[in-house]
């Protein structure tokens, strides 16, 4: 049996932000055929497309805006079928160019192929005046020769 903890048909905030057109996205590595620009693609779910970094070991992606903005909605699904492994994430937001970030929220996505391959989680926020998105990925707590994953990353602006 295989777990999938959230309804991924439920419908996503009307006011997502276009981070492919609204931002310049930097990533600290990506493996060929899994390049960042899937997290922030159309496709969500079980199945969908990835973002899979390209070396083992933390990685760091950070979203730099055109214009500042607001954010009151994050969404972050990651699915794993492969191997067991707790990835942690931390979500960071900045509003003075990237100088300095407050760290906004810190998950830990557990799986196991038997039982759980993909978690969703939703958060209601309130940051005005980003203009820099920092999340950093530790692929495994335990274990340091694992590939960060990341399903996708909505933010948005309701």
């Amino acid at each position: 049996m295989r777990t999938w903890f959230h309804d991924s048909s439920q419908a996503y905030p009307e006011r997502e932000i276009p981070i492919l057109s609204a931002a310049t996205v930097l990533v600290s590595s990506e493996a060929e055929g899994h390049p960042i620009a899937n997290a922030f693609d159309d496709t969500r779910g079980p199945g969908a497309t990835q973002w899979i970094a390209g070396e083992p070991g933390e990685q760091k992606l950070i979203i730099s805006f055109h214009q500042v903005q607001t954010i009151r909605r994050v969404t972050m699904e990651v699915e794993e079928r492969e191997s067991s492994r707790t990835q942690e994430v931390h979500l960071a937001v900045s509003s003075n160019g990237g100088e300095t970030y407050r760290e906004l929220l810190r998950q830990e996505f557990t799986f196991n192929p038997d039982t759980t391959t993909g978690e969703c989680e939703d958060w209601a926020v309130a940051e005005f005046n980003v203009t820099h998105v920092k999340l950093s990925i530790r692929p495994d707590k335990g274990r340091h020769d694992c590939i960060a994953k990341l399903t996708s990353l909505v933010l948005a602006d309701a």
